[in-house]
């Protein structure tokens, strides 16, 4: 796409509701079970004023719910870290000055700070917004320097009892992460064989179920090296759908699809047949754990034109809130924190969907208000539903959690004292227009040409894993480990290709994409992974293709 293109801006789109994740209550009850205890103490108490710190900690239970609790137990520990430094930060600023212009750049380079570090780290949902609305928020809490440790302490402690809730599942269910992330990439294979390999949208479907595939398999990595039978099952069961992959003419979706519904619950995981060839594949997977990381500059450099679009964009929200006497100039800054995406075409939807979403939720409030209003235990009450309600939603469009985010935001500033509904709503749907135009404004301006870069990167990646593999498939005995890392590099490349690519198509303002070299090295690395399947023999070989590794079962139907 050259920047002669015409962008589309869609507006139906953006607001269309999706399908429900499979597990969307399971993050709204970790909500409800993190943030109920912390505030139903301090009601008893007579000190919801303490509220908003012990929310930061409460909060964190909303992270790591698709993985595996080995890692999950990492992950919410480094949020909580991430969260009590930010508040920390936060408080020590508005302890130590009230200009307002001040405590807004502090919080345009944390919510900076906050975008990159969960793009980098790929850290999930609810990402960086939920990171910047409390440290946000905190900087405009009147503070003394004396209250700072108190109030971080009370934010730490509900961050422990937060990574208590996170980690609670897996005494029940101990491998509920991986199975979820298996039978996803099963269900996926299945809708690629059910396209056989050449019915319409059969390319989009094989990227899907590549990229499903991958994500199982990193799911298994993550838990861990130990030997463990139920993971050794599943990574059977990935094997099979790396088959469906390659050769989708021959698989029965069926038979996907049972295996995947078997993975529901605790029952037993299906064992699937291998031979010693399958058996052999696996031993990639030790292979790939003992790869050294990349280094952090590595990760971090791809995100800096989204780092500078965030800080500008949410200093200039900030700003334009301050000059319009916005007295709740933070709200403006979160809503231009909360547009940034891959590219500007997501930037936009996600604007439109930020804006629907709070003007539908303040209307939510002003019915809220009163019934709120009765008595401390019923403002309680009603962010619990609404904290729920956010996270039950959010998953089918961000818009329609918003409707429940919005009342739930305005309620908790009123922990500390009931203020004008009125004045509230105003500031709100102010702040919200303000923050929406001038960061969408911003992420124009601040261009991206690194995403073509990028997608030249992941195109030699992409064609140096390919050519690796064939390399190997052309020798008459390959080792088996040797083919199987060549097999999980090519794959890696393909899936992290189709996402560059992705996002550098929505991107204004740069070179002409090469479109059909994508398509080519696409079309070309997923035949050479096919043969790489069939190399390890399992899929039966046709020998009429052994002269070309890069052909599949669809190149050769009639």
């Amino acid at each position: 796409m050259s920047s002669a293109t015409p962008h589309r801006l869609p507006l139906a789109g953006a607001l269309r509701l999706g399908r429900p994740s499979d597990i969307w209550f399971k993050p709204a009850l970790s909500a409800v079970a993190a943030v109920a205890p912390p505030n139903l103490t301090l009601l008893a108490l007579g000190r919801l004023d303490l509220a908003m710190y012990t929310m930061a900690g409460s909060l964190c239970a909303l992270y790591g719910h698709n993985r595996p609790y080995a890692a999950r137990a990492r992950v919410l520990a480094w949020v909580v870290l991430g969260m009590v430094g930010g508040l920390a930060v936060a408080l020590l600023a508005a302890a130590l000055t009230t200009n307002a212009a001040v405590l807004v750049t502090v919080g345009a380079v944390l919510a900076a700070l906050h975008k990159t570090g969960c793009d980098a780290t790929r850290v999930g949902p609810p990402g960086n917004v939920v990171l910047t609305f409390i440290s946000s928020a905190s900087l405009f809490a009147p503070q003394s320097p004396g209250q700072v440790p108190g109030h971080v302490a009370l934010a730490l402690a509900a961050g422990a009892w937060a990574w208590l809730v996170g980690m609670a599942p897996g005494l029940l269910r101990p491998h509920g992460p991986e199975r979820r992330a298996t039978a996803q990439a099963l269900n996926s294979a299945a809708a690629y064989a059910d396209t056989r390999g050449a019915a319409d949208g059969h390319a989009r479907a094989r990227a899907a179920s590549a990229a499903a595939i991958h994500a199982a398999w990193q799911s298994l990595l993550a838990a861990g090296a130990r030997p463990d039978p139920t993971r050794r099952a599943l990574e059977g069961l990935l094997v099979r759908a790396e088959v469906a992959l390659a050769a989708p003419a021959d698989t029965d979706p069926a038979r996907l699809r049972a295996w995947a519904r078997a993975l529901r619950g605790t029952g037993r995981v299906p064992r699937v047949e291998q031979s010693r060839e399958s058996t052999d594949e696996l031993l990639g997977v030790a292979a790939e754990r003992a790869l050294p990381p990349r280094s952090p500059w590595h990760r971090l450099a791809p995100f800096a034109p989204l780092a500078a679009r965030t800080a500008l964009g949410c200093a200039l929200a900030g700003y334009a809130a301050l000059a319009l006497g916005v007295g709740r100039p933070y709200w403006a800054l979160v809503t231009a924190a909360s547009l940034y995406q891959a590219n500007v075409t997501l930037t936009w939807s996600r604007g439109v969907q930020r804006v629907v979403g709070n003007l539908v939720g303040v209307l939510a409030f002003a019915a809220l208000a009163p019934l709120a209003h009765l008595h401390p235990a019923a403002l309680v009450l009603c962010c619990l539903a609404l904290n729920f309600g956010a996270e039950a939603l959010i998953g089918r469009n961000y818009w329609l959690g918003s409707v429940c985010v919005t009342p739930m935001a305005l309620l908790i500033t009123e922990f500390a004292r009931t203020q004008d509904a009125t004045e509230l709503i105003t500031d709100r749907v102010v702040d919200t227009l303000v923050g929406a135009l001038v960061g969408f404004v911003a992420a124009v301006v601040v261009t991206n040409r690194r995403a073509g870069d990028r997608l030249e990167d992941a195109l030699t990646e992409t064609e140096r894993a390919r050519e690796s593999a064939a390399r190997l498939l052309a020798e008459p005995d390959p080792a088996p480990r040797a083919l199987e890392s060549a097999h999980r590099a090519l794959a890696a490349a393909l899936v992290d290709l189709r996402a560059v690519a992705d996002a550098a198509a929505g991107e204004w303002w740069q070179r002409a994409l090469p479109e059909e070299r994508v398509v080519l090295t696409e079309q070309s690395g997923h035949r050479t992974l096919a043969a790489t399947v069939r190399r390890q023999g399992l899929v039966p070989r046709d020998r009429s293709r052994d002269h070309d590794p890069g052909r599949t079962t669809e190149d050769i139907r009639p």
